[in-house]
């Protein structure tokens, strides 16, 4: 899956005490390298003889339940990684750990760190306390401020499959995708009037664009609806507001989503459509109410 193997070199580097304190990962899929980085961090702390889904070791089962305390993973608060997020970095790794010998802390789209937030993490590069290893991985590595970059080895590490299979999208027109989505379901989920009435995000696109968006809609409810009975599936944490969302209410709107995508096959006015979803989404939370 790896064009580079350098995240699994980590392992080795760790064990011969070769492992810098902080490392920036260019990638081209953020996802993806989350997922491998997690794997390398399981198999470092696993206090077994590390196997892929390690179902056998405490600190690996703490690991897949985001629930040990010397990892921490950060991700952009909105459209920024908040000064507010280091600090509370900085407090929770100010005690050793108790239960392994390093904290490792994970920033996801490091390059969405704003000055306020980049400078509270520069006294952090510059003055470690403790063992503590930070990688920060972005998919845009120009844009990272220099004086975090200037303090991290950098690590490469793309993926042969840049492309989404599954609606046939490049790694970036699928962030594109997702970014759009952010706001509109954000909208339907707590305001549908105002929904409807900025709904030009998917009513100046094409039939087929605003199809391939509500396949996507689809495709984010019905992860959101598997998470709650698999804890392996990893979802976008940008559409964490929809975890407050009951099984029952997601089921009825994955249904709603899949008859509308079938309504689509006929002459119907999208813009309708468009609205009759946003009608029928709030009458479901109504009904949780």
């Amino acid at each position: 899956m790896l064009v580079s193997s350098e995240l699994e070199n980590l392992i080795a580097y760790y064990h011969e005490k070769k492992l810098a304190h902080a490392y920036l990962i260019s990638t081209n899929n953020v996802q993806k390298c989350h997922e491998v980085l997690i794997n390398v961090i399981k198999n470092i702390f696993c206090v077994q003889e590390y196997s892929d889904n390690c179902n056998k070791c405490s600190l690996c089962h703490l690991i897949d339940l985001n629930n040990l305390p010397s990892l921490k993973v950060i991700v952009p608060d909105g459209s920024f990684i908040k000064k507010e997020q280091i600090l509370e970095l900085k407090h929770l790794f100010s005690r050793d750990s108790q239960y392994t010998k390093d904290s490792i802390y994970i920033i996801e789209n490091a390059e969405k760190m704003n000055k306020e937030s980049a400078n509270t993490m520069l006294k952090f590069l510059e003055e470690p306390e403790g063992n503590v290893i930070g990688f920060f991985i972005t998919n845009n590595k120009d844009n990272v401020m220099l004086t975090i970059k200037s303090r991290c080895q950098i690590i490469e590490c793309d993926f042969e499959n840049t492309v989404n299979e599954e609606f046939n999208l490049s790694e970036s027109e699928y962030q594109e995708h997702l970014d759009l989505l952010e706001k509109y379901l954000k909208n339907v989920e707590n305001n549908a009037k105002e929904s409807i009435l900025n709904n030009e995000i998917l009513r100046d696109l094409e039939k087929d664009d605003i199809k391939k968006n509500l396949q996507l809609c689809l495709a984010i409810y019905q992860k959101e609806l598997n998470s709650r009975f698999n804890s392996d599936i990893i979802k976008e944490e940008r559409f964490s507001f929809l975890n407050n969302l009951s099984i029952n209410n997601l089921k009825k709107k994955v249904n709603l989503l899949i008859n509308l995508l079938t309504e689509m096959q006929y002459n119907v006015n999208v813009n309708l459509l468009l609205d009759k979803m946003v009608l029928e989404m709030e009458g479901i939370n109504n009904e949780t109410l």
